[in-house]
């Protein structure tokens, strides 16, 4: 009897003490953490299309800010060595990523360099950003001039264009050299056949120059590339490859008038440096045109101390 009388107040025990904790966890539960949410509301800007764009925003708020767009099919991570070498010396550095990539939301509809431009126009607005040195990679670059060409540059004191697109990639009847048609049909039709290979495949190859010889290649940088790519949605890194392949930038760069630097490699495969890098510093008054020599395309890994000090020399002028 004695021993029944203990299992049963063992039993009460464990379950007193389990209705205790369930109703612990319920009240828990039932509590919303309102610092939590708040800060995952301050992570996203909205477009004037509805569209949630997601911002880091990092490094001191009173720094000089430098704001950064990323290359296609990349988000805002593409550029965590540049964010964390100007935070650390005083800069505020604000990346988003672009509408159907990455965090960001994924529209159908709009996926348009003119809209890539008004997104970033509605970060520089919502971030309360006034005189910031804009800083686009690739299509990015692309990004950063037409967003100059449609809102000019009262919030702009500088401007990078790095291994960008401008002032037109692809090939037409005023620009003859530029990449020929076929690269663009491949690129669609790859993307629709099989994407996950198609990223892998460039990461693996010309984006980081794995694909010339004596090349060492690198899994992380080829799996950061694929995870990234495949963050993005379907629809919108099919739709922004005519965006930054067939946009033609000439005179947005032509509104450009704040002290502006082009970075270049002069081994670029996938933007060659001959009709887009070298193109960009004649058309903008004042450029100041670097080559790396050797250097391929994804230069924000591949030559990212030397990029950091660059852009680090730059905005300090």
């Amino acid at each position: 009897m004695q021993a029944l009388t203990r299992l049963a107040l063992a039993a009460t025990l464990a379950i007193g003490g389990s209705a205790v904790l369930t109703a612990a966890n319920t009240a828990q539960a039932a509590t919303p953490a309102p610092t939590a949410a708040a800060a995952v509301a301050s992570q996203y800007v909205t477009a004037n299309d509805g569209t949630p764009i997601y911002v880091k925003d990092w490094g001191p708020k009173d720094g000089p800010v430098v704001v950064f767009s990323h290359g296609w099919p990349l988000n805002a991570d593409s550029w965590e060595s540049q964010m964390q070498f100007l935070a650390e010396r005083g800069y505020r550095v604000i990346a988003h990523d672009r509408r159907g990539h990455g965090r960001s939301g994924q529209p159908w509809a709009n996926n348009t360099m003119d809209q890539y431009a008004d997104d970033l126009d509605a970060v520089l607005r919502a971030k309360g950003v006034k005189r910031a040195t804009l800083v686009g990679f690739s299509t990015g670059g692309g990004e950063v001039a037409r967003y100059i060409g449609r809102h000019g540059t009262a919030r702009v004191a500088k401007a990078v264009f790095v291994s960008a697109v401008t002032p037109i990639m692809g090939a037409s009847p005023t620009n003859p050299n530029g990449v020929p048609e076929a690269v663009f049909d491949s690129l669609r039709k790859a993307s629709l056949d099989n994407r996950a290979q198609l990223y892998k495949d460039i990461a693996g190859g010309p984006f980081f120059g794995f694909n010339r010889p004596g090349a060492k290649a690198s899994a992380g940088l080829v799996d950061s590339f694929y995870v990234q790519g495949m963050q993005a949605g379907a629809k919108a890194t099919y739709d922004s490859i005519e965006a930054f392949f067939h946009s033609d930038f000439r005179e947005d760069l032509k509104k450009v008038n704040v002290p502006t630097l082009v970075i270049h490699g002069d081994d670029d495969q996938i933007v060659p440096i001959e009709t887009t890098g070298r193109a960009t510093a004649k058309l903008v008054k004042g450029a100041r045109l670097i080559e790396y020599p050797g250097a391929p395309h994804g230069i924000t890994d591949t030559h990212k101390d030397r990029l950091n000090q660059d852009l680090l020399d730059f905005v300090r002028q």
